[in-house]
C-alpha cells in the first residue's frame, strides 16, 4: 500500500514538472532587440569577436586586458564582459557598459596593455533600468 501511494506521488510530481516546463514563464522578459548592433557588425570592415587573432601576442594582449577588467571589482558585470578583440596589436572594445566613467575606465585598462593609439573604443552606455515596483 505504501509503495502504491509513493508511486502515485512520484507520477504526479513528474506530470507537474512536465507541465511547468511546457508553460511560458510568468513575467518572462521579451527577447533583446539587437538589430542595430547586428547590422553594424555586418558592415564592411566591422571588427567582430570571430576575427580575434590567434597569434601569441594578440592572445596575450586580450588575456591581459580581460584579467585587468575582471580584477576591477568596481566595474559592473557588463564591463567585465565587454568584447576585447586584438588584431595585429590593435584592440577593439565592443559591448555595453553602465556609465561614461566605466567606458573610460575600460578603455584606460586596454590602453595600459596595448598602448596609446592602439585601442578603438566602440563601447556603448546602457544604464541600469530602475527596478519595477
Amino acid at each position: 500500500m505504501f509503495h502504491h501511494k509513493l508511486n502515485r506521488l512520484a507520477s504526479a510530481a513528474a506530470v507537474a514538472g512536465l507541465l511547468a516546463v511546457g508553460s511560458p514563464a510568468i513575467g518572462a522578459q521579451a527577447p533583446a532587440d539587437n538589430t542595430k548592433v547586428n547590422t553594424r557588425d555586418r558592415a564592411a570592415g566591422a571588427v567582430t569577436a570571430d576575427q580575434q587573432s590567434n597569434g601569441t601576442t594578440d592572445r596575450d594582449i586580450t588575456k591581459r586586458i580581460r584579467q585587468s577588467l575582471v580584477a576591477d571589482k568596481g566595474l559592473s558585470t557588463y564591463a567585465h564582459n565587454v568584447k576585447v578583440v586584438a588584431q595585429g596589436g590593435r584592440v577593439t572594445l565592443k559591448g555595453p557598459v553602465r556609465s561614461a566613467e566605466e567606458k573610460a575606465s575600460v578603455e584606460a585598462k586596454a590602453v595600459e596593455v596595448a598602448g596609446a593609439g592602439h585601442v578603438t573604443n566602440q563601447l556603448s552606455i546602457a544604464p541600469a533600468k530602475p527596478a519595477k515596483k
